[in-house]
C-alpha cells in the first residue's frame, strides 16, 4: 500500500499500536481535513474574502508577450454577483506577461469572474464579499457619488458626504511611504475627507521620489512604467486605510517648456490611454477623478476633452465620479455641460486678494454655474492657497482663506470645498520656491504648513456644518436687507438658507452689521454668532421681520438663524 494509503488505514484504527502514536498528528490533520471538506468550509475557504465596498484583485498571466501591451491587447473581465448584479472592467499591464483587474464589490454574498479576452489564466474564479464592521466610513458605506438630487455626495448607503480636500499636488509623488503616513493621519483628524494630488510627472515634479516616471514617449510611443505605478498603489492604499478619498488628477493639463504635463503635451489618443490606464488600476479605489488639471478646456480646447473624456469613460462603464479641474477663475462647463462621463463641476476661484477676484468668486463661476442644468454638486477645488503670494502681491492669511472658503460653500448649494497651504502642495521640506511657479513664493516645509491656522480652522468648520442640514442648503439672498457693498468689494455678504426654513447660515466678511429681511418666515428665528475661527457659539436673540443686528466685533464672522 502507498504512504498515503498506509496513513488513512491507520487513522481508520487498523494498524498496530505503534503504528496509531507514529501516524497521531496525520491523522489528526486527516480528520480535520474530512471535517472541513464535510462542513463545506475548505471549499469556502478556497474563495477569498474581501469585504463589500473594499477591493478585489486578481493577477492574470498572458500566453503570449505583447510588444505594445496598451494597444495590442484589451483585457476585459466581467463579475457576476449577488442580485444578478454585472460590472465589465479592464485589467491593467503591470509588467511582463502580467495583468490584474481590481473590483469593488458593493453587494455582500458569492461573486464569479470570468475573462472576456482569450489567451489569459485563470480565465475564470470566485470570491465572497463579507460586511465589515469596523470604523472606516468607506467600508462601512461605500464610496462616494453623486445624490439623486444632484447637488452633493453620499455615500453609497445614501449618508451624505462633504467634500473636504486637501491638496497635496506633489504628496503621493514626492513623499516617502512614512511622510505620506503622518500627512493623511494628520488630515483625518482635522476631519478632511478626501486628498487631491497629481498621479503623473507634471510641471512641478518632473519625477517621483525615486526619479521613475509614469510614463515616457519613445519614437513617439506612448510607454507605461509598473514599477512607478506600484509605489503609486501604496500611497492610495494608505489614503483609504484613513478613511480618506483620493481626488487624483489623471492629465495635468499645463506644462512648462520641457512638455512633462500629460494633459497638454500627449496626443489625444495617447493622453486617453494614459487615463484610461489609470482608470483601470485605481477606481476600484474609493476615488473622485480629476480628468485634467489646470487646464484651458474653454472655445475650440473644449473638443479635445469631450473625445478624451467619452475614450476614458464610456458609457455603461462603471466608474467613480469625474469632473475637471480648470485654470484660475475659468468657467469651462457651459460647452462641457452636457457631457455623460461629467458628475460634477469643479473650479479654481484662485489665488487672489483684490476687488476683481471676490467680485467674480461673488457672481461668476460656481456661484452662477450652479444653476446650469442637469443639476451637479459644485466644488470650488482651488481656492486661495494659505501662504501663497496673491496674484496682487501679498501673502495670503487664514483670513483670505475662510473668506473664500465661506463663499464657496454658501455661494452655490453647499457639497464641500477643498483646502490648500503653500508647503503642502509642493511638498517642501525646505524654504523654497515651487518648481515652475516663480511667481508664487517661498514654501515652507510642509509639516510645518500641517498647522497653519488655516488649516486647523476646516476642522472647526465641519463641525459647524455638521451641525445643520448643510445637504439642503441653497443660496438665498432675500434673507438680505439692503446691505451695501463697498467699492473695494470687502463686504459682500454670502447667505444660505435650507429648504423647509429650517436653518439659514451667513458669513460676513468685514461687517460691523448686517440688516436682514425675514418678513417671508412666518415665525421667529435665533440668531447665534459664530467664531469661524474657534466655533464659540453667542447667541444673539430671536430675530423675526426685518431688523439689524450689530457683529460681536471686528474680523469675519457666521449668523446662524434657526428655525427648528
Amino acid at each position: 500500500m502507498t504512504a498515503r494509503g498506509d496513513s488513512l488505514a491507520d487513522c481508520g484504527g487498523n494498524g498496530d499500536e505503534r503504528r496509531l502514536r507514529s501516524s497521531a498528528v496525520g491523522c489528526t490533520l486527516v480528520r480535520v481535513i474530512a471535517t472541513l471538506f464535510a462542513t463545506g468550509l475548505l471549499a469556502a475557504a478556497a474563495a477569498p474574502e474581501v469585504f463589500r465596498y473594499g477591493r478585489f484583485e486578481q493577477a492574470f498571466t498572458a500566453a503570449q508577450d505583447y510588444a505594445d501591451p496598451l494597444k495590442d491587447v484589451k483585457v476585459e473581465v466581467e463579475f457576476s454577483g449577488p442580485e444578478k448584479s454585472r460590472a465589465r472592467l479592464l485589467a491593467f499591464w503591470d509588467g511582463g506577461r502580467t495583468w490584474r483587474v481590481r473590483f469593488s464589490p458593493e453587494r455582500e454574498g458569492p461573486w464569479s469572474f470570468r475573462v472576456l479576452t482569450p489567451g489569459f489564466t485563470p480565465p475564470e474564479g470566485s470570491f465572497r464579499a463579507q460586511v465589515y464592521r469596523g470604523p472606516n466610513e468607506l467600508l462601512r458605506r461605500g464610496a462616494p457619488r453623486v445624490s439623486a438630487d444632484g447637488r452633493h455626495f453620499v455615500y453609497a448607503d445614501g449618508t451624505p458626504w462633504f467634500w473636504l480636500a486637501d491638496t497635496a499636488w506633489n504628496g503621493a509623488l514626492m513623499s516617502t511611504d512614512v511622510e505620506w503616513r503622518d500627512y493623511l493621519a494628520d488630515r483625518a483628524a482635522k476631519r478632511f475627507t478626501a486628498v487631491q494630488f497629481v498621479m503623473t510627472q507634471w510641471r512641478a515634479g518632473l519625477s517621483d521620489e525615486l526619479g521613475e516616471t509614469a510614463f515616457a514617449r519613445d519614437g513617439g510611443r506612448l510607454s507605461i512604467n509598473p514599477a512607478f505605478f506600484r509605489r503609486m498603489d501604496r500611497k492610495l492604499e494608505a489614503v483609504a486605510e484613513q478613511g480618506l478619498v483620493s481626488a487624483p488628477v489623471m492629465l495635468w493639463a499645463l506644462t512648462s517648456p520641457a512638455g512633462e504635463s500629460p494633459g497638454e503635451a500627449l496626443p489625444e489618443e495617447q493622453a486617453a490611454m494614459l487615463a484610461s490606464y489609470i482608470a483601470a488600476r485605481y477606481d476600484a479605489f474609493p476615488a473622485m477623478w480629476l480628468l485634467g488639471g489646470d487646464g484651458d478646456y474653454r472655445a475650440e480646447k473644449a473638443e479635445r476633452w469631450k473625445k478624451i473624456g467619452r475614450a476614458v469613460f464610456p458609457e455603461g462603464r462603471s466608474r467613480r465620479p469625474v469632473t475637471l479641474h480648470p485654470r484660475g477663475m475659468h468657467d469651462p462647463w457651459p460647452l462641457l455641460k452636457d457631457e455623460p462621463w461629467l458628475d460634477f463641476l469643479m473650479f479654481q476661484t484662485g489665488h487672489g486678494s483684490d476687488e476683481k477676484k471676490w467680485r467674480w468668486h461673488a457672481t461668476q463661476g460656481l456661484a452662477a454655474a450652479w444653476r446650469m442644468e442637469p443639476p451637479r454638486p459644485v466644488i470650488d477645488g482651488e481656492p486661495n492657497y494659505e501662504g501663497h503670494v496673491s496674484y496682487a502681491g501679498e501673502i495670503i492669511g487664514d483670513d483670505l482663506v475662510r473668506r473664500a472658503v465661506y463663499y464657496s460653500l454658501l455661494l452655490a448649494p453647499t457639497a464641500g470645498v477643498t483646502y490648500g497651504a503653500h508647503g503642502i502642495w509642493f511638498w517642501a521640506r525646505k524654504p523654497e520656491v515651487p518648481l515652475n511657479h516663480p511667481r508664487s513664493g517661498v514654501a515652507q516645509p510642509w509639516r510645518e504648513c500641517l498647522n497653519y491656522p488655516g488649516g486647523t480652522q476646516m476642522r472647526v468648520m465641519r463641525d459647524i456644518f455638521d451641525s445643520i442640514p448643510w445637504w439642503r442648503l441653497r443660496p438665498d439672498r432675500s434673507l438680505l436687507g439692503d446691505n451695501p457693498v463697498d467699492a473695494g468689494f470687502t463686504n459682500y455678504i454670502a447667505a444660505a438658507r435650507s429648504d423647509g426654513d429650517e436653518v439659514a447660515l451667513i458669513y460676513l466678511p468685514r461687517n460691523e452689521s448686517v440688516r436682514l429681511n425675514l418678513t417671508g418666515v412666518g415665525k421667529p428665528a435665533r440668531a447665534i454668532w459664530i467664531d469661524p475661527r474657534s466655533g464659540r457659539r453667542t447667541p444673539a436673540s430671536k430675530v423675526g421681520g426685518a431688523v439689524e443686528l450689530k457683529t460681536p466685533g471686528a474680523r469675519d464672522w457666521l449668523l446662524l438663524l434657526d428655525w427648528r
